[in-house]
């Protein structure tokens, strides 16, 4: 698949997937990042023929970096809950010999930066983070501020449009260009909603309280690959360590450092609000044990030493952004098995539907089912050269 990206000023060659192996066959933008691209360099054109000078951007949710190396030439800030995005701005903006003068890198957690003469927002996957992003933004832009968005048409309604109004201000939708619309909003000087995140929700049937911050996957009950897993956690000898692949907001690590007192603890997840919210998690219920923790935004376990892993626990996930993919999952995988020590194990809980258990048989040499329910399966694997 053709991987150029044009622009008003050119050309880039774009990948996904940035970091050892990029992945050149899956397109590295859509058509909400061109219809996003197009309006914002008109709102360019007009700011500079209005100040005679840069307006300074900011990027949100950019997720493989092409907005950002299209408007390579203006200052900007990126901001990305994705360690994955994050990296695949820096590797797409040096593959094509731009700079990084121009460019500030800010995780999702960061105070947003005080000036901003034009957002540009991709539409994220789900409205509790979308809120978010703009309750962050009601407190640092003006009316003056240019706000533009866009995301596939279907994913634009009227409750989009209502979030819009609650947090900033008035929004309306283009027509369809290529099955994608845009957003534009006039931002107000009223006082809008404050934000109410991280949230808390109690455990069922435990005394402990699970910590959700707004992009972090089943935000307010426990979904139920992660419900079946705690019924089939591996009992891990003290002094293990063990790594919670994936990690979401911490609630496997929970149980297993409330069941056993000696164990070293690793929380890796690609998201950043992922893995603060099992940070605080494990330090509002078990404060006692968070010496015992470590916690990293990684892609998959790409920042994890070889052969040092007792046990990996993973709840893979089988999409990136919109797309549906086994990518992900197979990267898991890889780096599980460099990750462990000989004799280490690999225990996943996946639907039944997606043939992980094939999967991990080709790389490991073996694979057993443990447990299945009529919508997941619980499966494990030894790594033994």
């Amino acid at each position: 698949m053709n991987t150029t990206f044009s622009f008003a000023g050119g050309s880039l060659k774009l990948h996904r997937w940035p970091l050892e192996q990029p992945n050149t066959s899956l397109q590295a933008w859509d058509a909400a990042d061109e219809l996003l691209l197009q309006h914002g360099q008109t709102a360019i054109s007009e700011f500079q023929n209005q100040h005679n000078k840069q307006p300074s951007l900011l990027i949100i949710n950019d997720s493989f970096g092409a907005l950002s190396c299209a408007l390579a030439a203006y200052p900007q800030v990126q901001i990305n809950d994705s360690y994955l995005a994050e990296q695949g701005t820096r590797y797409n903006r040096q593959r094509n010999g731009l700079g990084f003068d121009n460019l500030q890198q800010q995780t999702s957690l960061q105070p947003y930066p005080q000036h901003a003469d034009i957002v540009l927002l991709k539409l994220p996957n789900n409205h509790s983070y979308l809120q978010y992003i703009l309750q962050q933004l009601a407190t640092v832009v003006t009316t003056d501020t240019v706000v533009l968005a866009s995301a596939k048409a279907k994913d634009i309604n009227r409750n989009v449009l209502a979030i819009f109004e609650r947090a900033i201000g008035q929004a309306s939708a283009s027509l369809a260009v290529k099955k994608c619309r845009l957003i534009h909003c006039t931002v107000s000087a009223q006082q809008h909603e404050v934000s109410d995140f991280p949230l808390r929700w109690p455990l069922e049937q435990t005394p402990y309280t699970l910590v959700n911050h707004a992009n972090v996957f089943s935000r307010e009950k426990l979904d139920q690959g992660a419900r079946f897993f705690l019924q089939h956690l591996p009992e891990t000898p003290n002094g293990d360590l063990v790594i919670d692949l994936g990690c979401g907001n911490g609630v496997l690590s929970l149980a297993l450092l409330s069941q056993n007192n000696d164990i070293q603890l690793i929380c890796a997840d690609e998201s950043y609000m992922a893995v603060e919210s099992a940070r605080l998690t494990i330090a509002e219920n078990l404060p006692e044990r968070l010496s015992q923790c470590q916690f990293f935004a990684d892609d998959c376990l790409s920042r994890q030493s070889d052969k040092t892993a007792d046990y990996i626990l993973c709840n893979p996930p089988f999409h990136q952004q919109h797309a549906v993919t086994s990518h992900i999952a197979y990267q898991m995988f890889q780096d599980a098995k460099r990750v462990l020590k000989q004799g280490g194990r690999l225990r996943i809980v996946a639907n039944r539907h997606l043939d992980y258990a094939q999967m991990l048989k080709r790389l490991f040499g073996n694979c057993r089912q443990l447990a299945a329910d009529p919508k997941f399966v619980i499966l494990e694997v030894i790594k033994r050269s």
